[in-house]
């Protein structure tokens, strides 16, 4: 161990408290941030590794390290840690990143025993979002493992566990490996191609995730990818270890885990896409919020199909998510912004208890289906507004016009008749304004 607890580092500025642990190259620390009073994270490279020839290679990845992470959490996704500084101390590099309170999901399983299919497909999905950010910034995470999945709950809110991806210790750009980079990864959770040849690309990270997914759910690790290519071992699907198992999820698994890259789905928002068919078939929703919202009363109307109450219940609680309470309407920032486990539970609520009528999902789907245009034209606006029963031979229907029954067109709840500006009063919305929810939708992966 190369910093003791109590030590003082960096000028005084960071106060270590324990060691958390580490692998052959890298340790972290717990450490309190001394003028900041702000408790963090601190990875370094490991002293013992110093005499290795390939020290200052390891270090030069250390240091690309820090660079990606810091690329990919410039948006402060929620999902993925962040990044504070990168100094040096005592004569190591020093990455300080956030502290999460909470465990990894290998330990949240390994105490609590394999997951409801819910709760797993939550974190998962969750997971998925966040890797759809760090693809689109060029990078692959190439070890998303339970490992490196924290979950952190807040012990005054129900249903509030997030993951958060960390460790992009072997994280690489799209481009070619080079010699350095082969042979890493998690041998468990690993797909074949990157673990023995170093191969990588986004269906990687698909077949690590989805691994992740199946070690949740089961409360075992999948058979190693080495030995269902050269060994002619047989993965065990993981319906047939959890009987209960949801078909979509099953095969949401089994297709992220083909053996073969060109047999997984190439992008991970094609992957969460198969996990999004999933929900409709669940047996329960976590009414789960980052904000501490409670969804109790809006499924509670739901299951009663009240449904004109429902969509007044909607309005309120996506104005408290919003802290918008006040205003009584929604601004763009707050659209664009809202939380997607937020979004996610209102949506899985109206389609559990519509039978898959209502709810965002359905809406998103019939918009796409309208050409999912950003920029409107007058034509598709109409056409879309015709198709979600909003708009009735030419003419925009106002709020007592909606008609609060399943018999109602598909998508036409919940109405979305929240204001984004206070010149609209009691005016049904008409769909130019609205886009940015359906953007919102797209983002979210509904």
């Amino acid at each position: 161990m190369f910093w003791q607890d109590g030590q003082l580092i960096y000028n005084g500025k960071y106060k270590i408290e324990k060691y958390l642990g580490g692998g052959g190259f890298a340790v972290t620390y717990q450490a309190m941030h001394t003028k900041l009073n702000r408790r963090v994270v601190i990875k370094t490279p490991n002293i013992s590794v110093q005499r290795d020839p390939d020290y200052p290679k390891y270090v030069e990845r250390f240091k690309k390290e820090a660079q990606m992470l810091a690329k990919c959490c410039t948006d402060s996704h929620p999902h993925i840690v962040q990044v504070f500084d990168f100094f040096e101390a005592d004569g190591r590099y020093c990455l300080e990143m956030q502290y999460i309170a909470g465990q990894s999901l290998w330990e949240y399983v390994q105490r609590q025993g394999a997951l409801p299919e819910a709760e797993a497909v939550k974190y998962i999905r969750q997971m998925g979002l966040a890797l759809v950010e760090v693809h689109q910034k060029g990078v692959l995470h190439l070890d998303v493992t339970p490992l490196n999945i924290m979950l952190n709950f807040n012990s005054a809110i129900p249903n509030s566990g997030k993951a958060v991806l960390i460790d992009f210790g072997i994280a690489g750009d799209m481009s070619p490996p080079s010699t350095f980079s082969r042979s890493f990864g998690n041998k468990a959770f690993a797909p074949y191609e990157l673990t023995y040849k170093g191969i990588r690309h986004p269906a990687v990270d698909v077949y690590c995730l989805a691994g992740s997914l199946y070690y949740a759910i089961t409360g075992q690790r999948p058979t190693y990818s080495f030995n269902r290519k050269y060994e002619q071992e047989e993965l065990v699907p993981p319906k047939e270890l959890v009987p209960s198992l949801s078909d979509a999820v099953n095969q949401a698994i089994l297709q992220g885990m083909a053996l073969e890259a060109k047999d997984r789905p190439q992008t991970m928002e094609e992957w969460l896409n198969l996990l999004s068919s999933s929900q409709v078939n669940l047996t329960g929703v976590i009414l789960a919020s980052d904000v501490g919202v409670n969804y109790q009363n809006l499924e509670n109307l739901l299951k009663a199909g009240e449904w004109e109450a429902a969509d007044e219940e909607t309005t309120r609680v996506m104005l408290k998510v919003t802290k918008r309470e006040q205003q009584g309407w929604l601004n763009y920032e707050s659209i664009e912004n809202f939380p997607c486990t937020d979004l996610r539970t209102i949506d899985q609520l109206w389609v559990k208890y519509s039978n898959g009528h209502f709810g965002f999902s359905v809406q998103k789907r019939i918009w796409l289906e309208c050409g999912g245009k950003i920029k409107i034209d007058y034509e598709t606006e109409c056409s879309l507004g015709d198709r979600l029963g909003w708009r009735v031979k030419g003419s925009w229907l106002s709020k007592d016009q909606y008609n609060y029954s399943l018999k109602a067109l598909a998508g036409h709840l919940p109405s979305l008749k929240l204001k984004l500006w206070q010149g609209i009063n009691r005016i049904p919305l008409k769909l130019r304004n609205i886009l940015p929810f359906f953007s919102r939708f797209q983002t979210c992966k509904l």
